[in-house]
């Protein structure tokens, strides 16, 4: 019954350096108030602009093939960053992510994610994870900023 009772922590981890500091303090977070971390990895296909060669990779995120080689760099990522003891399941999804980090997050009580600090214009042309998530979320949303990544998270850190 405890168990049922555990708050549930959505985190999105695409490889960034901000995603690893969310990582970090979603399960820091988990740590001191009890409860397990979900850490989702979204990614979509191969979708290339027709008659070009075109391939986009922001953030620093790691080029990966395919799902089972996410699986591992994302178990990879876990093991490096988690703190404690916290329970953290670990899923990989193909799709839009804010989408599908919403719709993961129903019936959970708080989405992490990292932001990549990019300009206004930026966000207005290509659109923002973090923005998405925030506008859409069934519950709070704690979004690490870009200049936090890369620090390490503390035990009852304040990212106000």
């Amino acid at each position: 019954m405890e168990e049922d009772m555990a708050r549930r922590i959505v985190v999105g981890v695409d490889g960034s350096a901000a995603s690893r500091s969310a990582l970090r303090w979603a399960t820091a977070e988990a740590a001191i108030h009890g409860g397990k971390v979900n850490a989702i990895t979204v990614h979509t296909g191969d979708y290339l602009l027709p008659g070009t060669s075109f391939t986009f990779q922001p953030h620093g995120r790691v080029p990966v093939s395919g799902e089972n080689e996410l699986r591992r760099y994302l178990h990879g990522l876990v093991e490096q960053e988690r703190l404690g003891d916290v329970v953290v399941v670990e899923t990989v999804i193909e799709g839009d992510a804010a989408t599908e980090l919403v719709k993961a997050v129903r019936g959970g009580d708080l989405l992490v994610v990292g932001s990549h600090g990019q300009s206004r214009l930026a966000e207005v042309l290509l659109g923002s994870v973090a923005a998405d998530c925030v506008r859409h979320s069934p519950c709070p949303v704690v979004v690490i900023p870009a200049e936090l990544a890369g620090q390490p998270a503390q035990r009852g850190e304040d990212v106000s």
